[in-house]
């Protein structure tokens, strides 16, 4: 199949392109490359790709596909609090505009990623499944669920759009980050010897590893449209739905000699839910998602370790997604939108 990527050269996309590939796709990727610079291992893929800004896209860029993967977005808490506004602009509005490109360029399949956070704040008793009403609480979240309602009424005989709402995403990745809550914690433990807890450690989050979340996308495309078309997946493992508290002591457990120091900080952070991912499996039996928690911060400790991560590095701007786009608005690479400088676009250091 023919597939376009959007947000190929971030967290997720660096990884998925290989499993993509790996499935026998054809992969074209699209990217901002806000994240370039901020390589943390060498890309194992070679692929053609286009440079450009979800929100500039014109029918020309997404014809000739048969299906688009899109990832590209704000892709964070911390960062869509940044600017709502252009949250709304670059999640919701510039998704929708581009499932409209894809229907009228006749591109048949459209997965949109989107995320378990549009269930905000849940019981705690209650595994939420596709037909729970979401109850968004950040802006990324709202701009996650808006594009789910406004894409999903575009769906028809030739449009197939399926939306994957994907679990917190941990692991390994070319384009690495350390603003997700697995990552940081193996991060802080290694580079300080320390887990550094800034919040509340009894709210509930659903688990997914990068390479499982990718696995997922791959198997929606191979899956009989009918079977799929317009539908909700969450995305994920059931059994893998921790509190916080479980998280550290998963940490705690595998890095050698590390400590726990509390230092929480009284915040507005409400999300706390727990997932079912039984659909998933039900609907593509053969689906294998293999890892879990203790072994993606096995991988993670040992990829810190072969590469000799550093504090100062762990704790600089390439692995946080916030830092880097405040240094990029700071240097004047980027302006005001979040777009670049044409004198400077191909000149970041």
């Amino acid at each position: 199949m023919n597939v376009l990527l959007t947000g190929h050269n971030g967290y997720i996309g660096s990884v998925m392109v290989s499993v993509l590939q790996a499935a026998g796709h054809h992969v074209t990727g699209l990217d901002t490359y806000f994240f370039e610079e901020c390589t943390f291992i060498p890309d194992e893929h070679f692929m053609p790709s286009l440079r450009k800004d979800i929100r500039d896209l014109t029918l020309k860029d997404v014809q000739g596909f048969e299906a688009i993967v899109h990832l590209a977005a704000l892709s964070n808490d911390p960062l869509s609090d940044f600017n709502p506004a252009l949250t709304y602009e670059i999640n919701h509005e510039a998704s929708v505009h581009l499932a409209k490109l894809a229907k009228e360029a006749g591109v048949q399949r459209f997965l949109f990623a989107s995320s378990c956070s549009v269930y905000g704040k849940a019981n705690s008793e209650k595994l939420l499944t596709e037909n729970d009403t979401p109850y968004p609480l950040t802006p990324y979240a709202i701009s996650k669920a808006r594009a789910e309602k406004d894409i999903t009424k575009l769906a028809d005989a030739s449009f197939s759009p399926v939306f994957l709402r994907n679990a917190t995403t941990y692991g390994v990745s070319p384009r690495l980050r350390v603003d997700l809550v697995v990552n940081n914690l193996v991060g802080w433990a290694y580079t300080t010897g320390k887990i550094r807890i800034l919040k509340e450690v009894t709210m509930w989050r659903p688990m997914a590893h990068i390479e499982d979340i990718s696995r997922a996308f791959a198997a929606i495309l191979a899956a009989p449209q009918e079977i799929i078309h317009n539908q909700i997946f969450n995305v994920g493992v059931n059994g893998e739905n921790y509190q916080i508290c479980d998280l550290v002591e998963i940490v705690r457990e595998s890095v050698p000699g590390c400590k726990v120091e509390y230092a929480i900080k009284k915040g507005s952070d409400l999300r706390s839910y727990r997932v079912d991912f039984s659909k998933l499996a039900r609907t593509l039996p053969n689906l294998k998602l293999k890892w879990c928690v203790p072994l993606g911060v096995k991988q993670l400790y040992d990829k810190f370790e072969q590469v000799g991560l550093g504090l100062e590095e762990f704790q600089g701007r390439k692995y946080i997604r916030l830092a880097q786009l405040k240094h990029l608005l700071e240097s004047e690479y980027l302006d005001s939108s979040l777009h670049w400088k044409k004198s400077v676009i191909f000149e970041t250091k």
